[in-house]
């Protein structure tokens, strides 16, 4: 009957599984640490890399960063220094048919300032228009394109309505009636408003065009004229007649959005 050997049984020594065979025959097997048993990877220039695209990263995130800092824009201002009523009178009659119309043409001069202290504003598509409790008094009236440094301000003198020879604009009833007794009163209400669209260069730097919202609220004080009064009757041929410089009561309130 065959005998049967089992293997030898391993030693364990300091450096690692030793077998028996090999201390009988003078050889010894040294099993190093491999990375699964946590020793030497030899990843060290992985690490170095990756450390590095983040201290780049990092860097250029602070500069661009200090750059949106110091070449940010700031919002657009728009005043109402002066005010002129060219021509206002109700315009039923003369509207083609319409059920009330009013005839209104007024002149404001309006100062736009471009506070930024670093970034050129450059305006383009602008209209302006006159509107009372909401409803238009006047069509839009367009404004030339301009050009602003850092920290400058522009006056523009646009005419709303036409001239003396207003346009006739339908409104409803109410605002007719509305807008006939502030008027006999002597103090009107108006909102001037001016749409269009700003683009900001700040050095080597050009934003794209941003829609532009501005409105002020004007309180105008009307002085009565003999004849009528200032909701009058039209004269002239339905010009209106009564041009006047209006006295801006308060402060006009101003808001620009983009």
């Amino acid at each position: 009957m065959a005998e049967h050997h089992l293997p030898p049984e391993p030693v364990v020594g300091r450096k690692g599984v030793v077998h028996a065979d090999d201390l009988t025959r003078g050889r010894r097997r040294y099993y190093y640490p491999s990375y699964y048993y946590g020793g030497y990877t030899g990843g060290g220039g992985g690490r170095a890399l990756c450390f590095a695209l983040l201290v780049l990263l990092l860097a250029a995130g602070i500069t661009w960063l200090v750059l949106y800092v110091v070449y940010r824009p700031s919002h657009p201002t728009l005043a109402v220094t002066s005010a002129a009523v060219l021509a206002l009178y109700n315009a039923t009659n003369a509207a083609g048919g319409s059920p009330t119309a009013v005839a209104a043409s007024f002149q404001f001069t309006l100062v736009l300032c471009n506070p930024s202290a670093r970034s050129a504003a450059r305006y383009d598509r602008l209209t302006a228009y006159a509107a009372y409790r909401g409803q238009a008094l006047t069509p839009p009236a367009p404004l030339p394109p301009l050009a602003q440094d850092a920290g400058d301000a522009v006056a523009v003198a646009p005419v709303l309505g036409g001239g003396g020879r207003a346009e006739a604009v339908p409104v409803s009833p109410d605002t007719a009636a509305a807008l006939a007794a502030d008027a006999a009163y002597g103090v009107l209400a108006i909102r001037v408003v001016v749409l269009g669209r700003v683009r900001f260069v700040s050095g080597p730097f050009h934003r794209g065009w941003h829609s532009l919202y501005a409105r002020c609220d004007v309180l105008l004080g009307l002085r009565s004229k003999a004849g009528g009064g200032a909701a009058a009757g039209r004269s002239n041929g339905g010009a209106g007649g009564w041009p006047q410089q209006a006295a801006l009561l308060g402060e006009p309130a101003c808001n620009v959005d983009m």
